[in-house]
C-alpha cells in the first residue's frame, strides 16, 4: 500500500475500527497521468456523530475544489462534488466512466484535487475526536 494510503487508513481509524477500505492509484500505471483522488470505506461500527464530524471537517478545511462526503450507500467515500455531480451519483457505470473521463481529460483538475485530497488527509489525522 502506498505511504498515502497507510496515511488515509491511520487518518480514519482514529474515528472507529475500518472494516473495508479503498484508494485508488494516484497516477495511472500505463500512461502515467495523476488521476482523480477520492476514498471509500465502512467502519464495523458506523456512528451518526461521527459521519457528521467528518463531513463538517471536510466541509470547514478550505480546498481548491468543493469535497462531499457521500454517506447514501453502506460505504462512505470522500469525493470532488463534481465528480458526483457529473456522474449522477456513486451508481456504477457512470461513477467510475465519470472518473475515467476526467482521468484522461483534465490534468489540471486531478492535479488540484490530489493537493487538496493531501490536506483533507492531514485535517482528519489532526482534528479532535467527538466525546460521547
Amino acid at each position: 500500500m502506498s505511504t498515502r494510503g497507510e496515511q488515509a487508513i491511520k487518518a480514519l481509524s482514529r474515528f472507529g475500527e475500518l472494516a473495508w477500505f479503498k484508494l485508488p492509484l494516484e497516477v495511472n500505471p500505463r500512461y502515467g497521468y495523476t488521476q482523480v483522488p477520492y476514498m471509500g470505506w465502512r467502519y464495523t461500527t458506523p456512528e451518526e456523530r461521527i459521519a457528521r464530524h467528518i463531513e463538517a471537517a471536510v466541509k470547514a478545511l478550505p480546498t481548491q475544489l468543493d469535497w462531499t462526503v457521500d454517506r447514501t450507500r453502506k460505504n462512505w467515500v470522500i469525493v470532488p462534488t463534481r465528480i458526483l455531480c457529473e456522474a449522477g451519483g456513486l451508481s456504477d457505470p457512470a461513477f467510475r466512466d465519470t472518473v475515467q473521463a476526467v482521468n484522461e481529460n483534465d490534468h489540471d483538475f486531478c492535479s488540484r484535487a490530489l493537493i487538496d485530497f493531501e490536506s483533507i488527509i492531514r485535517h482528519l489525522q489532526h482534528i479532535p475526536i467527538p466525546e460521547y
